[in-house]
């Protein structure tokens, strides 16, 4: 627990920095391009057209997902919201509806940018798009997450003639094992640079190699030359410490071509070394120049840390081996759908980060730029993994029509993007794709795409998320498993840690991890990774909850003969699987688990009596059904199931102040069960050591809803529309306790220099909820989430409900 309050002390202090350092729109070369769109939804004949009329188009801000909006035209018993019972993905999409949507934006190259070479970036665009620059065809993207770059200089007009920009996007058929998101769901940027130029993504800054405190950098980049005349240029590199001093200086004198490689080294003395405890990042500043003109300019964030991996000592960050506690995590921010601001983004790696979490595998393709900087600053390491699906498709229409085209440009423009964020430490090439051990197509494959990693980087590991062959019945995972890993360096096991010792003993250099586990199976999985140190970490299914997968976690009464379903049908759209809800507040497995990584000395839920003739069927994904409540009612006088977690030796419960007995904690599980019968009071759970009592936790009835209360995340923030504020409504009673079984309408109401863009609560199947300002609070708790505009001031919050007296609440914006 030491350790974790110093954690929580250096991650504190960071987060400081993070909002020191903030959500700026950078300006001069890389300016964000996010505003003054029109959009229109469904199909139209010849919007690339510049002359196309989109009069009657919607007016937007970048980044938009349609998908979460509410549908045009609502049917009773048919959609809700967003929803829709005619959703081609089903409970794949948790219940959305995609189509077709088309983008545009005009706008005018001023006279000082003439000449310049023009950029126009997409970070990510759903799912297939095309983009159109004055009526020409500029290119084609087919995967949603790839992030894409169009030099667009020779479509554009001379300065002070306008420019039309068209993007189609489609988001059709079943492409998807979970939500996506529709449309320009990231953001979009304009880079201006001059004919003779640096490119970020041929840049990369190698800071692995340690010589006692000093570390040796290997530097590469591309100085490339549009220009007709071939020249000299001097290369010159400046490093920055943390504070802003400056450690390393590089000069090169360049004989200029087409394209230039460029490669040195240097040391940095004393090099500070980024971990997950102290995320310290370096800053280079590498300019191009000639006679005292500046070409270019780039700012390159790094980090200096060392990476090993072997059998003996496990996984080592610094020369220290640690354990990797992680979880898995895909792309959506809940209520605001795939729309990635800044930071929604930054939040998730707060959330994780404060429950005990060090590392995230991206689950299953590239990340915006900004969780990765997210990751850099606050200390979570990251396993990036670029694809769900080879050659061979998991539904209809997914992305294994393109993968021989256009894995490897795929792959290749997530690692030269990434690789200077030092929170990245295994590039995977797949999750359970089916043909990872088939020969001799998976071993073609696998190796390419490692080729392919190791040509921008061999400063980090590879490895593959691979599960049993459920999808390939003739084999067996003894005979045949072996061969999905032998191209890379570690091995990822999803769901198959009964396997850890007997392959260990079969291949002693074998360095595994659980690349997915089940939640209820975190204490099986982490007793062998304390045990072992080949077994390195465990990434749970999955930290966040997410939109779609509907229902893959659910705990069920079912009577004999019942069916168990994979997935839940309507109403349900979120997966429900996280450790972590939708509003960002832990649930009971979070409890457990914290105990399983000593975050917690003690918790206790409750589970209310199961019906008579069913029993309760928790699915692989699911928890059972208890909650951190003793608010019971109507259940006076009925046996309920107790659960005290616990690492120590033995536990006693007490209800209200009288003991109900003291158990064995089982040391595999870290459990002790009782029943108790249930009225109104105090449940106490203490931690018993050698006769003494030490930590304990208690669970109290609450009173009745007594008032609203609101707490925001951040009081004050950003004028910045990538600044948020999350603001949490809980209904408590009249001491102030949470209500944790108040399902109450509330109403929303927002003036000032912001608005409401998302609010809702945290269930799984209140559709009507979601992204409404009328939601039913869920055990007791709602959230509003809070968009500045750019103007200074303060944005007041207003929620009120019948009964109750209406609460407020001001944001500041700076």
């Amino acid at each position: 627990m030491k350790q974790a309050k110093k954690s929580l002390f250096v991650y504190l202090i960071m987060l400081a920095a993070v909002h020191a350092l903030g959500n700026a729109q950078m300006s001069g070369r890389k300016i964000l391009f996010n505003k003054d769109w029109k959009f229109h939804l469904g199909s139209v004949a010849n919007a690339e057209q510049p002359s196309y009329n989109d009069s009657k188009w919607r007016a937007l801000e970048l980044p938009h997902d349609w998908s979460v909006e509410p549908l045009p035209v609502q049917r009773e018993g048919v959609t809700v919201g967003p929803f829709s019972r005619m959703s081609e993905g089903t409970w794949d999409t948790g219940q959305t509806v995609g189509g077709e949507g088309w983008y545009r934006k005009t706008f005018t190259i001023s006279p000082e940018d003439a000449g310049k070479r023009l950029i126009l970036y997409f970070e990510g665009v759903s799912n297939q798009s095309e983009v159109w620059i004055n009526g020409r065809k500029a290119y084609y993207n087919p995967y949603a997450y790839t992030s894409y770059r169009i030099n667009m200089t020779d479509y554009c007009h001379a300065p002070g003639v306008a420019n039309t920009i068209v993007v189609k996007a489609i988001n059709t058929g079943l492409n998807s094992r979970w939500y996506v998101g529709s449309g320009i769901f990231r953001h979009v940027w304009i880079i201006k640079t001059d004919k003779t130029y640096l490119d970020e993504w041929d840049t990369f800054f190698n800071a692995s190699e340690l010589k006692g405190k000093d570390v040796q950098v290997r530097f590469s980049t591309i100085v490339h030359n549009q220009n007709q005349q071939q020249g000299a240029a001097d290369l010159d590199i400046k490093v920055y410490s943390p504070a802003g001093k400056e450690v390393a200086t590089v000069s090169q004198k360049l004989t200029l071509s087409p394209e230039t490689p460029v490669a040195a080294s240097f040391s940095i003395k004393n090099a500070e070394l980024w971990s997950v405890d102290t995320p310290i990042l370096y800053t280079a500043e590498v300019s191009l120049s000639s006679s005292g003109k500046v070409f270019d300019k780039i700012s390159v964030p790094f980090g200096v840390r060392t990476l090993s991996v072997s059998a003996e000592k496990g996984f080592q960050l610094n020369g220290k081996t640690i354990k990797l506690k992680g979880g898995c995590l895909h792309h959506d921010n809940g209520l605001l759908g795939a729309v990635t601001l800044n930071r929604a983004e930054e939040k998730k790696v707060e959330l994780m980060k404060a429950n005990g979490y060090n590392a995230v595998r991206c689950s299953h393709n590239q990340v915006s730029e900004y969780f990765l900087e997210a990751c850099d600053r606050l200390g979570m390491l990251v396993i990036h993994e670029t694809f769900d699906q080879w050659q061979k498709p998991k539904r209809d229409n997914d992305y294994a029509q393109f993968f021989d085209e256009w894995s490897d440009k795929d792959l290749a423009a997530s690692v030269r993007r990434d690789r200077n964020h030092p929170s990245i430490i295994m590039w995977s090439i797949g999750n359970e794709v089916e043909q990872r051990a088939d020969e001799p197509e998976g071993d073609l494959i696998s190796k390419r795409l490692v080729n392919t990693i190791r040509k921008y980087d061999d400063s980090r590991f590879t490895t593959i998320g691979a599960n049993d062959f459920w999808d390939r019945r003739h084999f067996s995972w003894d005979n045949d498993a072996h061969r999905t890993f032998k191209n890379v360096d570690i091995a990822g096991y999803n769901y198959v840690w009964r396997k850890y010792e007997s392959d260990h003993a079969a291949d002693p250099k074998r360095i595994i991890y659980g690349s997915e586990s089940y939640p209820k199976e975190a204490a099986q999985n982490w007793n062998l990774i304390e045990k072992h140190p080949y077994i390195i970490g465990d990434f749970v299914w999955t930290s966040i909850d997410y939109l779609g997968e509907a229902g893959l976690a659910h705990a069920l009464e079912l009577a004999p003969g019942e069916r168990d379903p994979q997935f839940m049908g309507w109403p349900w759209y979120n997966g429900w699987c996280g450790d972590i809800d939708l509003c960002g507040d832990k649930k009971p497995q979070s409890y457990f688990r914290d105990i399983i990584w000593r975050e917690r000395e003690i918790a206790v839920a409750v589970r209310r009596p199961v019906a008579e003739g069913k029993k309760e069927v928790v699915n692989g994904w699911g928890w059972t059904d208890e909650l951190l409540s003793w608010n019971w009612p109507g259940l006076e006088g009925q046996p309920l199931r107790v659960n005290v977690y616990s690492r120590s030796p033995k536990v006693r419960l007490y209800q209200d102040n009288v003991l109900v007995g003291e158990k064995e904690v089982d040391p595999e599980s870290y459990t002790a069960t009782f029943e108790v019968s249930y009225k109104p009071g105090e449940l106490k759970a203490v931690n018993v050591n050698r006769k003494k009592e030490a930590a304990s936790t208690i669970l109290k009835t609450t009173g009745t809803p007594a008032a609203i209360r609101l707490i925001a995340d951040r009081n004050r923030i950003k004028a910045d529309k990538n600044d948020l504020s999350y603001v949490k409504i809980e209904i408590v009673d009249k001491d102030g306790n949470v209500v944790p079984d108040a399902v109450l309408p509330v109403t929303i109401a927002f003036s000032g220099n912001g608005s409401v863009i998302a609010s809702g609560n945290a269930s799984y199947d209140d559709m009507k909820s979601f992204r409404s300002l009328t939601p039913r609070t869920f055990r007791g708790k709602a959230i509003a989430i809070v968009q500045p505009t750019e103007e200074k001031g303060s944005v007041q919050l207003t929620v009120s409900a019948e009964g109750l007296h209406t609460s407020s609440i001001s944001i500041e914006t700076y």
